[in-house]
C-alpha cells in the first residue's frame, strides 16, 4: 500500500513539470510584444528621421538591445522547456539551432547572465551618448549596476568552474 502511494506521488511530481508550460507560453507572448516594440522603434525613427550621428547610433543600439532581449527569450524558452518540461521534437529540422537540446541549467544560467551583462553594457553605452540627459548620480548608479552584473557573472562562472572541477 505504501509503495503504491509512493508511485502515485512520484507520478504526480513528474507530471507537475507541465505546470511550467504556461510560463513558457507567456514568454512566447512577450516575444511578440518585444517585436511590436522593435517595429515601433523603427517607425518612430523613420518618421522622425534625422541625420544626427548620435541619434542614429542610439537608434541602432536600441535595436541591438531589443534583439538581444529577443535572443535571450528564445534561449530561456527552448532551454527551460527542454530542461524542465519536455524535449522539443523538431525531427532534426535543418533550421534547428545547434545549441538546442545541449544547453543544460548551468549553461542556461551563464547565457542568461552574459546576455544581461551585454544588454546592460548597451544601455550604458546609450547613456554615454546622451550624457546631458542624466545627472551625475544617475550615471554613477548606471555604472554601479552594470559593474554589479559583470561581477555577478564572473563569480557565477567561477563557482560553476569550481563545481565542475570538484566533480
Amino acid at each position: 500500500m505504501l509503495k503504491s502511494f509512493e508511485k502515485f506521488l512520484e507520478r504526480i511530481m513528474f507530471a507537475s513539470r507541465w505546470i511550467l508550460a504556461p510560463f513558457y507560453f507567456g514568454l512566447i507572448v512577450s516575444l511578440f510584444f518585444l517585436l511590436v516594440v522593435f517595429i515601433k522603434e523603427i517607425f518612430h525613427f523613420v518618421l522622425n528621421f534625422s541625420t544626427d550621428e548620435t541619434e542614429l547610433i542610439l537608434f541602432i543600439l536600441t535595436l541591438i538591445d531589443l534583439s538581444f532581449a529577443g535572443n535571450l527569450l528564445i534561449i530561456v524558452i527552448f532551454s527551460g522547456y527542454e530542461n524542465f518540461v519536455s524535449k522539443i521534437d523538431v525531427n532534426n529540422h535543418e533550421d534547428k539551432p545547434e545549441w538546442m537540446g545541449t544547453v543544460d541549467f548551468k549553461g542556461l544560467k551563464l547565457k542568461l547572465v552574459s546576455s544581461i551583462v551585454a544588454i546592460s553594457g548597451i544601455h550604458l553605452l546609450k547613456v554615454f551618448f546622451d550624457l546631458d540627459k542624466y545627472t551625475k548620480e544617475q550615471i554613477i548608479l548606471f555604472i554601479a549596476i552594470h559593474f554589479t552584473f559583470v561581477i555577478s557573472g564572473v563569480i557565477l562562472a567561477y563557482m560553476d568552474t569550481l563545481i565542475s572541477k570538484n566533480k
